[in-house]
């Protein structure tokens, strides 16, 4: 699947973002400004670890010849740093080249005048359309952190560092209503906006990386960790609920209301709640892999009541549908890797079977309904049984789609979790150790 998804991007669309696989051509997304090369960034690591060895040459030459940051102010810094600075960062732990880390550090100074505001917290260089008044997004703002804290570390200039911690200074000063973090935060006056809270986009990978900081920390974060512990405690009173169906799911809060809509991106959590069960209270480490296992379970539910056999963008548990997308622009599948990530992480933490047999399932799926002549594509619709294809092969599919779905079928020994914790577009970054020392030391 790897080889047909980059072959096809290498002969359409060299050097561009993204593949348009039917119209076989190259397609520039604009979250990355003039930055170009996306998907080459995004599977160095996936190359890699497959050990796709002359196609990981060619995307470093690539890298070394053509990768430039020409960053104009239009562009996600969260989507930069996830793909751009994570792949770049990923594929230096893992390969040793020189190249990696100096592109790494050159882009991530690049992205410091974006904390230039009277928080510290990053202003977004596009405002997206749906950012209220020109409000930070939780998400944005905080996936940052364990690629800063990476940058510090290879380049020896605390500044990286610094930036992401302060982020946490401006929401520990903060009230929490009923303890949950809003979506949405105003840059300038360091107020949360409208008290939306999700667990899916807007909100998502915040939580993950409260976790991870943690565990990247060798488990010294005491910070990152006591923040994440809190924050689940608020999710399970506020947010999780069950379905008369006997479905565990994560609804959205609206100022204290609840939509009862869970998105197929808050269905990475199933395999965060499992991965924290390890600094859980010894009395609730169980309960935390219990939560993963219910929350993959309805995800797979969400998968399994379509037709095509791949869950849509968001799914109801209202008005007597349980785990169907009832509005037909919820009703896309654009490749996202979440539901399979839960799988990965259940089944590296249970050893569970039925996580093997539910992903292989969805390569039976993807193979069937994504895969055309010159790649893959997204599907407008997973209830219709005709195809109507987006024409978009994410980055995302070959940097963590594929990639989750390997190290499943994989034994635990590739990338295992006592090294290595995956930022959020599925980028390995090394566990920092206490012994590790300084990078002189290290080059001694």
């Amino acid at each position: 699947m790897m080889k047909h998804a980059w072959d096809n991007y290498k002969r359409y669309a060299w050097g561009l973002n993204e593949l348009k696989p039917i119209s076989k051509q190259g397609h520039s997304s604009n979250l990355f400004g003039n930055i170009q090369g996306a998907t080459i960034v995004d599977a160095l690591d996936t190359l890699y670890i497959m050990e796709m060895k002359e196609e990981f040459k060619e995307a470093k030459d690539w890298v070394e010849k053509n990768l430039d940051f020409n960053v104009n102010a239009e562009i996600s810094v969260f989507e930069v740093n996830i793909r751009f600075v994570g792949g770049l960062l990923s594929a230096y732990y893992l390969s040793g080249e020189e190249i990696f880390r100096k592109k790494a550090v050159e882009l991530g100074e690049k992205l410091l005048p974006a904390f230039n505001t009277p928080t510290g917290i990053p202003g977004i260089g596009r405002n997206w359309p749906w950012a209220s008044g020109g409000s930070s997004i939780l998400a944005e703002f905080g996936t940052l952190h364990l690629e800063f804290v990476h940058l510090s570390h290879l380049s020896g200039n605390p500044v990286f560092a610094e930036k992401v911690m302060n982020i946490r200074k401006v929401l520990n000063r903060l009230d929490k209503p009923e303890g949950l973090y809003p979506n949405y935060l105003n840059p300038s006056s360091g107020q949360w906006g409208q008290h939306h809270v999700s667990i899916g986009g807007l909100g998502d990978s915040f939580y993950e990386y409260l976790l991870k900081a943690w565990l990247m920390s060798d488990k010294t974060d005491e910070e990152g960790k006591k923040m994440y512990y809190d924050a689940v405690q608020a999710i399970e009173t506020h947010l999780i609920r069950k379905s008369s169906g006997g479905l565990t799911y994560i609804a959205e809060w609206k100022g204290g209301l609840l939509e009862h809509k869970m998105g197929h991106l808050t269905c990475f959590a199933g395999g965060m709640f499992a991965l924290g069960a390890d600094g859980a209270p010894s009395d609730k480490t169980g309960h935390h892999i219990e939560l993963g296992a219910e929350i993959a379970r309805t995800c797979h539910e969400s998968y399994d009541r379509t037709s095509m056999k791949l869950g849509p963008e968001a799914f109801r548990f209202d008005g007597g549908v349980e785990a169907i997308a009832t509005r037909q622009n919820e009703k896309y599948y654009i490749l996202r890797p979440e539901v399979i990530e839960t799988y990965m992480y259940m089944w590296r933490l249970t050893h569970d079977p039925k996580y093997r047999q539910w992903a292989w399932e969805a390569v039976e799926a993807l193979e069937k309904h994504c895969r055309v002549d010159g790649g893959y594509s997204g599907i407008r619709d997973v209830y219709n049984n005709h195809e109507s294809h987006d024409d978009v092969q994410q980055s995302f599919f070959l940097s963590e789609t594929l990639k989750y779905l390997y190290l499943l079928f994989s034994d635990d020994d590739i990338l295992p979790f006592e090294h290595w914790v995956f930022n959020t577009e599925a980028h390995p970054l090394p566990i920092l150790h206490k012994e590790d020392g300084s990078k002189e030391e290290k080059q001694k």
